[in-house]
């Protein structure tokens, strides 16, 4: 089972504090690139938020986004007078500006306004990290039926690819004799002498440079690999695979280069052409 790094989620709350919703994205990345803006109502549970989307998702690029409309009688605020004519005061010192310029900015810093009821903190905390736990098992669910159509897909290429090398080896033993005919033809219409001794072993150096059954085990090999990666329970796969395939494709051009037949180099460029669709799709593959 695969998993996509594509995925959506969504939770919300009407809650004693006012309505609370969310929304979480993700998309392809190499690594986990976290993207959340905070109303700053929330940030003493930052790092709760951090670790949750850190440990839950793994791999991606995620944005976060929390919407929050307080209802009246959910909390009672006293501006802190004292504080906000000190951050002011210190905001006229750095820059110009006109007074309610750097009011806007000093209610927005720390201890600028107090709450009231600082019971119901812990209580918003907790459901806005149960809210994103929701969110995320939602777009969990959301990678894995992608991640199933990406394993169908990726199986199903990789099939191709299977079928290409079956062919290959077919032609394999054809192009041997067809190569050695050819030679000896060659020879006979100079019609020459020639020494047989040497003759044969300078056709088994050339059809060594040519022969491909070692790639062939190893591609062989690397599909089994492949396909036995992409069964595996751990869900953190895409790498791994993207290294396999570097090496699928590392014996293909090799075959390819040594193939010296038509029919061969055709399959060759069939099973490139899998390959690229194969590397595409992993770049989705968490």
């Amino acid at each position: 089972m695969i998993q996509s790094m594509t995925g959506f989620g969504h939770a919300s709350l009407d809650s004693e504090f006012g309505k609370i919703s969310l929304d979480i994205k993700s998309l392809n990345s190499k690594n986990l690139d976290l993207n959340y803006n905070l109303n700053p109502i929330f940030r003493n549970i930052e790092s709760d938020i951090r670790s949750i989307l850190t440990n839950s998702l793994k791999r991606g690029k995620v944005d976060l986004k929390i919407n929050f409309k307080i209802s009246e009688n959910s909390f009672s605020a006293n501006l802190n007078h004292d504080v906000i004519k000190s951050y002011i005061k210190d905001l006229q010192k750095i820059t110009s500006g006109i007074g309610t310029e750097f009011l806007k900015i000093a209610i927005t810093l720390p201890n600028s306004i107090e709450n009231n009821h600082p019971n119901l903190d812990e209580k918003l905390d907790e459901s806005i990290k149960n809210l994103i736990k929701n969110a995320i098992k939602e777009l969990i669910d959301f990678r894995t039926q992608e991640g199933n159509s990406l394993e169908i897909d990726l199986l199903f290429n990789l099939g191709i690819i299977q079928e290409k090398l079956t062919q290959i080896e077919g032609l394999s033993l054809y192009r041997i004799n067809s190569i050695k005919k050819r030679l000896k033809k060659n020879l006979s219409d100079l019609k020459i002498e020639i020494d047989q001794n040497r003759f044969e072993q300078e056709l088994i150096y050339y059809l060594e440079k040519l022969d491909i059954n070692e790639e062939l085990v190893r591609l062989k090999n690397h599909l089994v690999y492949f396909k036995t990666t992409v069964n595996e329970s751990q869900i953190e796969k895409g790498k791994k695979l993207t290294f396999i395939s570097q090496e699928i494709g590392r014996e293909i051009n090799t075959i390819g280069s040594k193939s010296n037949n038509l029919l061969m180099q055709q399959a060759v460029v069939e099973m490139k052409n899998e390959l690229e669709k194969i590397k595409e799709q992993l770049l989705n593959v968490l």
